[in-house]
């Protein structure tokens, strides 16, 4: 039995870990490790000799910001929507650009956001406000368009208008 079987038969966190946003989370956060560790990784080995420091920071952030990326995206497959893969016929490089575009709408949403509640508060509370909204935004659009969502939806509206054999 997986770690994860495992955590799905206690009590009160298996429920919690059955519920979609909740996986949605716990897969964000394991995107938020292997941001940070690759970050770290680029910084400090890969790309040590990049001049200025500026420039390794960028590029350090881009390989980590990418990496972590495809990681949330494949988890958020196989587990998140998992329910999903047979009814959802998207090619998975098709998914991945819808799923990234998805990621950016996210932070741009929390950038914007940030800066108009930092206007009536502090700006650490605007941040953890605007990433809130953005998570459930990024959810809902991933949900929707991502893994299909509103094609399933649309599918079973015209199964109903047009009627099923033998109703």
């Amino acid at each position: 039995m997986t770690l994860l079987e495992r955590l799905h038969q206690l009590p009160l966190l298996g429920r919690l870990l059955r519920h979609r946003f909740v996986k949605f989370g716990v897969v964000g956060a394991s995107g938020t490790v292997v941001n940070v560790v690759v970050l770290y990784l680029a910084q400090e080995i890969l790309f040590q000799s990049i001049e200025p420091a500026s420039l390794r920071l960028n590029v350090s952030l881009a390989v980590a910001i990418f990496f972590a990326t495809i990681n949330n995206f494949l988890l958020n497959r196989a587990w998140t929507w998992l329910d999903r893969r047979a009814q959802v016929h998207t090619p998975i490089l098709l998914q991945f650009a819808q799923y990234t575009i998805a990621c950016w709408l996210g932070i741009a949403l929390q950038f914007a956001l940030t800066h108009a509640f930092a206007t009536r508060m502090h700006y650490l509370l605007a941040n953890v406000l605007a990433i809130v909204i953005a998570s459930v935004a990024n959810f809902v659009v991933n949900d929707h368009w991502t893994f299909g969502r509103l094609r399933m939806l649309v599918r079973r509206w015209r199964h109903r208008r047009h009627g099923a054999p033998g109703d």
